[in-house]
């Protein structure tokens, strides 16, 4: 006779993605109740001074401000675009990178936007101004290009100018964003009030993070729909497990005999906190075949 298992606290589990949303939300909160206190003989406070970017202010050594401008925004439209984008495209990448590389692919395209922006402003300062530049369109712009990076020939619709739908592969919306930010740069900045230099210098972040930064397969496949988390894994695992006869014979993985929602709350849920926190490409042999065992038995069940 087998005792149930232990019962665990209940705990509130977000992807990073979401937090990041909630930040940003949070921030803007901010930016809109702080001005509410000022008092009437004095300019009432605000955020944006000590926490938007500033070109000149990195001469000075406003470092963080490469960090703290990505919380900022500029209206209700601006935070609602980037966070559906960082909500449709972030949480794929999240599922396929890992929490800890997903996080620094994001803040990583975030402040190699910010410098961009702030170099081509005091280079060219008639053209691209010096005013404050606040937004988390940077990042958002360096996990869209994971995105297609690491999904090159996944099909996605996409709408053109918000009304017309075009359907297309992933890779072609790099050219897409790499096309926009450049014509973007073209224009001066106080005519359009976009920092297209940020998101040039996002997407080349994002680019570079998945070439270079992850031990990543070039042709890795994600599968768009992150919400069928047992068919994404099992795609991944057909793709990356080369199973030898050897290891066919080999014995199988402790609790086969468990009936199948107590195999997976001792085998499978911790394999699932262990992608979700370092990916799919961490998990061991072992794992990927607990993985495959706990799909046979939901199949039967």
């Amino acid at each position: 006779m087998r005792t149930p298992p232990d019962d665990t606290p209940w705990r509130l589990r977000l992807s990073a993605c979401v937090w990041l949303i909630l930040a940003n939300v949070i921030f803007y909160a901010a930016q809109l109740i702080v001005p509410l206190a000022g008092m009437s003989d004095r300019p009432p406070p605000a955020l944006e001074p000590y926490l938007a970017l500033f070109p000149g202010d990195l001469a000075k050594g406003y470092l963080w401000e490469l960090l703290t401008f990505q919380f900022l925004h500029a209206g209700v439209l601006h935070i609602g675009l980037n966070c559906a984008m960082l909500y449709m495209f972030g949480r794929p990448v999240e599922a396929a990178l890992g929490r800890a590389n997903f996080l620094k692919l994001y803040f990583g395209s975030g402040v190699l936007g910010g410098l961009t922006q702030a170099v081509v402003s005091l280079a060219f300062p008639a053209h691209f101004g010096l005013g404050p530049v606040v937004g988390a369109s940077a990042g958002v712009f360096g996990v869209i290009a994971a995105f297609a990076a690491l999904n090159a020939n996944l099909p996605i619709t996409t709408l053109v100018a918000f009304i017309l739908p075009v359907t297309m592969r992933a890779k072609y919306l790099i050219v897409v964003e790499l096309v926009l930010a450049v014509l973007g740069m073209l224009r001066p900045a106080e005519s359009v009030g976009v920092a297209h230099a940020a998101h040039l210098g996002g997407i080349l972040a994002g680019l570079a993070y998945v070439r270079y930064g992850l031990n990543w397969p070039r042709r890795s496949q994600v599968r768009h729909d992150w919400q069928a988390v047992s068919d994404h894994q099992q795609e991944l695992v057909k793709a990356t497990a080369v199973r030898s006869a050897a290891w066919r014979r080999q014995a199988p993985p402790p609790g086969e005999d468990l009936p199948p929602a107590e195999f997976i709350s001792k085998e499978v849920d911790p394999i699932l906190e262990k992608i979700s926190a370092h990916g799919i490409q961490s998990l061991t042999p072992r794992e990927r075949r607990i993985l495959e065992l706990a799909r046979d038995k939901m199949r039967r069940s």
